[in-house]
C-alpha cells in the first residue's frame, strides 16, 4: 500500500511527511518525525502515556492514524518548554519528585497542560479526574496532584 503524504503543524512548526495508512499518530510522532518523548505504554488508549494534543484537544496517539493529522495542529511533549527553560508545569514536577521512570511522565505534562488551558483554577478533585486517563506504576499519583496543583496556582501568578 502507497504512502500517504500529510502536512500538519507540530509544536508550532509545519511538517511535512510520509506515513501508511495503518501507522498511528504514535508511531508516525516517533518513527518518522523523531519526536520520541511521546511514549507507549499499552496500545489502546488506556494509559495516557501517548497523550498529545490535537487542534487543543487532548487525545491518546496510539488510537489516531497518522493519515488523520492531515491540516491539523499538533502538540506534544517537546513543544512544551524551551530546552534552556522548563514550562512551569515541568518545574513543578520535578519540585515534587512527581516522577520516576519517565513513561507516564509526558502524558502527564502534555495532560495538565491541557487541563489548566481548559480549567486554570480546578480543584484537587478536578485534576484527579481530569488525569484519571493517565496511568503511573512508580509514584502513585499525589505527588502528581501537588505537581498540578502548585502548577496551577504559579501560573495564575499565586506564587
Amino acid at each position: 500500500m502507497a504512502k500517504t503524504h500529510v502536512t500538519a503543524s507540530i509544536n508550532g512548526d509545519v511538517k511535512e511527511f510520509l506515513c501508511e495508512p495503518s501507522d498511528t499518530l504514535l508511531q508516525t510522532l516517533r518513527d518518522e518525525l523523531g519526536l520520541t518523548g511521546t511514549k507507549e505504554g499499552c496500545g489502546s488508549g488506556d494509559c495516557g502515556a501517548c497523550s498529545v494534543t490535537i487542534n487543543g484537544r487532548l487525545v491518546c496517539s496510539c488510537l489516531v492514524l497518522g493519515v488523520e493529522a492531515e491540516g491539523t495542529e499538533i502538540e506534544t511533549v517537546e513543544g512544551i518548554g524551551a530546552s534552556d527553560k522548563l514550562h512551569v508545569i515541568q518545574e513543578k514536577f520535578l519540585e515534587h519528585a512527581a516522577l520516576q521512570c519517565g513513561i507516564c511522565t509526558p502524558g502527564l505534562i502534555v495532560s495538565t497542560k491541557a487541563l489548566l488551558e481548559e480549567n486554570p483554577d480546578p480543584t484537587e478533585e478536578e485534576a484527579r479526574y481530569y488525569l484519571a486517563g493517565n496511568l503511573c506504576r512508580c509514584t502513585g499519583y499525589d505527588k502528581i496532584i501537588r505537581a498540578v496543583m502548585d502548577a496551577a496556582e504559579t501560573m495564575r501568578g499565586g506564587a
